[in-house]
């Protein structure tokens, strides 16, 4: 594309309202954008102006891997965004560039690897049972989402952190406080310093240690003074938040087995395609409300026709990407077998989710444990009134009501 042939005409501006969507519906207002063009402007909720809006697969891969759009250049801009306030603090990993950002990442990287994560995999399973044990000595009707969608990846992600047990309904506390938009932005920014104090003491007490904890990790990594506390600290509450978005996948996820049970039935009858057929229920689901974190051009960029100037605000919807039908055919349709699926429903470029194994790890085991333990799995009251979380940024149900 020539300097000549970019568009200075700008598309309108559409209001994007924090909708509350139930079920596993796409967003009308996304999929309205996605048919307004491959690049759009937008308006959120909260924050100031407008931001460009990318919804193709290429583009969003591009954007999301050009150092061109920077994330540390939205600190301190009032961006329009959905939350009523910025989780990650100054120094964050979500708002670093590389080579910041790579420096960081790598001071935890060991514990997000396949072996890492197959280093806890037997832990996750017996607790899963644990879970799964007392869930069939209750009586049905039970909350699948309480007993045991909510319980196991807390469970998993402090393991991973190096969190005691004993801490775990704290940090599912904070989590929900710090994640929800209903609350206001005082009480979400209390709960992220408590969880940040909490995590500057768990590293300081192990800056010599040689475990394999992701705190232990960080804090061999402040004692070598690779990283600093502070950054350490952000890096830790982004990692464990970030481990609860299984609750909310899951809980789709399982939403879906369960109103579609002739989806249920073919993973009982053929166990051998449930990592591919989780892999294809990620890409479907719609994981989070709207957009989430935007970035800043540093300098002009051409974007299929259209002049992204410097200082422009930008965000790539992975949403959209997963559903664009030059690279996903038949988009809408959940297909078990299909392949290649290079779906982005982790991110893309440097800001890939690091937790995207332990995820697919989790699916996997909740998959096996539930459909092969409960054959009877089924809801307990009709799709429709299943409840799904309002003014949240991560989408999921409140309950799954359940019966076997």
């Amino acid at each position: 594309m020539t300097e000549e042939t970019l568009t200075e005409i700008l598309p309108p501006i559409r209001h994007w309202p924090a909708l509350d969507l139930t079920g596993v519906g796409f967003d009308p207002v996304l999929t309205e954008l996605m048919r307004e063009g491959p690049i759009t402007r937008i308006q959120l909720p909260n924050g100031e102006g407008w931001a460009w809006l990318v919804t193709r697969y290429d583009d969003v891969r591009m954007v999301t891997n050009d150092p061109r759009f920077s994330r540390e250049a939205v600190i301190d801009r009032p961006v329009t965004r959905l939350a009523p306030h910025f989780i990650p603090a100054r120094g964050a990993v979500g708002f670093l560039d590389p080579p910041d950002h790579t420096r960081l990442r790598r001071s935890v990287a060991a514990a997000f690897t396949a072996k890492g994560v197959e280093r806890i995999r037997d832990t996750s399973r017996r607790m899963l049972d644990e879970l799964v044990d007392e869930l069939l000595q209750d009586e049905p009707p039970a909350d699948l989402t309480a007993t045991v969608l909510s319980p196991f990846p807390i469970a998993v992600i402090c393991e991973l952190m190096g969190v005691p047990a004993v801490d775990r309904h704290i940090m599912h506390t904070w989590t929900q406080l710090i994640l929800s938009s209903a609350h206001g932005a005082d009480v979400s920014e209390k709960a992220k310093n408590e969880m940040g104090a909490y995590f500057a003491d768990l590293i300081g007490l192990r800056e010599g240690s040689s475990a394999e904890d992701v705190t232990s990790l960080l804090g061999a990594a402040v004692g070598r003074g690779e990283v600093t506390l502070e950054e350490a600290v952000g890096l830790a509450v982004l990692l464990q938040i970030g481990g609860e978005a299984v609750t909310n996948n899951s809980g789709q996820m399982f939403y879906i087995l369960l109103t579609r049970p002739d989806l249920a039935e073919r993973l009982r009858a053929e166990p051998e395609i449930r990592p591919q057929a989780i892999d294809e229920l990620l890409r479907y689901i719609p994981h989070r409300n709207a957009v989430g974190l935007s970035r800043i051009a540093t300098e002009d960029v051409g974007i299929q026709g259209v002049r992204i100037r410097a200082g422009d605000a930008i965000y790539v919807s992975y949403l959209a990407a997963n559903r664009d039908p030059d690279v996903f055919p038949f988009p809408e349709t959940i297909d078990f077998s299909r392949s290649p699926n290079p779906h982005v429903s982790f991110g893309f470029g440097p800001h890939y989710c690091p937790g995207g194994m332990l995820a697919r790890m989790e699916s996997q085991l909740l998959v096996d444990a539930l459909l092969d333990r409960l054959p009877g799995l089924k809801l307990a009251v009709p799709p429709e009134k299943v409840p799904f979380k309002k003014g949240a940024l991560i989408r999921g149900p409140e309950a799954l009501p359940v019966t076997w």
